[in-house]
């Protein structure tokens, strides 16, 4: 996996740091918001072990409020800027706008973060535009897997069948990939937890990795940092989900996938090189 100019090779799980440069993010909304805040924490990142910093400027928790493309663009270009010039870290866009992605890489990120695999918010359109801003710059692209949630009965799922919807839903994103000519060594997936998913969905997307992992010959990243299929099973509010986020880091690693994002990037760097020593030692 190339991103920037750092290859990521498999048999070692890494670490993207989350740094969200929003008002109302819903774990971290508002510490990070000013530019000298979120340098500084790059910088904390880094040094704990972050191996990728991925910056967002909307929100995606449930029920977020949509910002502008320009608003977007306010807030996360000149941290990319900043980060990019003074750490040699590659720099992830969290943005499903490609508007907001193509100003991103111009300003110096290396790795499109696209939480719709490049379908468009909402799905309402088969291609967003985004897999031909990853090709025109020849960056480095996260597909993730996301759907419109269905209440009806009609179109409710066995749980247990998750990972084959995940499957056969990551397909078309990579198929729009590569039809834009990008590069397999350029691109993660990631199976999307908290989103477009149940309760149940979600612990089972997490259950099944394994099989989501060697359905594609492709890096994987997953992303449940404090997400709220921690807190609804340990009953425990966003600031108090460490343990179960390191449980779901501990199945990372078994299942093969090369990237973790997460918010607690010490804690997390910790976990994986005891874990990962125990698990390699012969």
């Amino acid at each position: 996996m190339i991103i920037g100019n750092k290859t990521y090779t498999p048999g070692h799980t890494y670490i993207m740091g989350i740094l969200n440069v929003t008002p109302d993010s819903f774990s971290d909304g508002g510490r990070y918001n000013t530019l000298d805040r979120a340098l500084k924490h790059a910088e904390e990142m880094i040094s704990d072990g972050a191996d990728v910093i991925d910056i967002g400027g909307e929100s995606t928790r449930p029920g977020y409020q949509h910002v502008s493309i320009e608003e977007e663009i306010e807030r996360t270009a000149p941290v990319i800027e900043a980060v990019t010039a003074r750490f040699d870290v590659p720099v992830s866009i969290d943005t499903y706008k490609p508007q907001v992605a193509e100003q991103a890489v111009k300003s110096g990120a290396a790795l499109i973060n696209d939480i719709w695999g490049f379908k468009g918010e909402d799905l309402k359109t088969p291609e967003s535009g985004m897999a031909e801003v990853v090709k025109k710059y020849g960056v480095s692209c996260c597909i993730m897997h996301n759907r419109v949630l269905c209440d009806s009965e009609a179109c409710n799922e066995d749980p247990g069948l998750i990972a084959d919807v995940i499957i056969r839903e990551l397909q078309e994103s990579l198929d729009i990939a590569y039809k834009a000519g990008i590069e397999k060594e350029r691109i993660l997936l990631d199976p999307g937890v908290g989103f477009g998913k149940t309760y149940e969905d979600n612990v089972n997307t997490i259950k099944y990795l394994e099989k989501i992992c060697a359905a594609f010959d492709l890096p994987m990243l997953l992303g449940t940092s404090r997400k709220s299929v921690i807190g609804l099973t340990l009953d425990l509010d966003r600031d108090n989900r460490l343990e179960g986020t390191l449980a779901t880091t501990a199945r990372a690693i078994d299942a093969g996938c090369m990237f973790v994002r997460v918010h607690d990037v010490k804690e997390n760097a910790r976990f994986i090189k005891m874990y990962e020593t125990i698990k390699h030692t012969i």
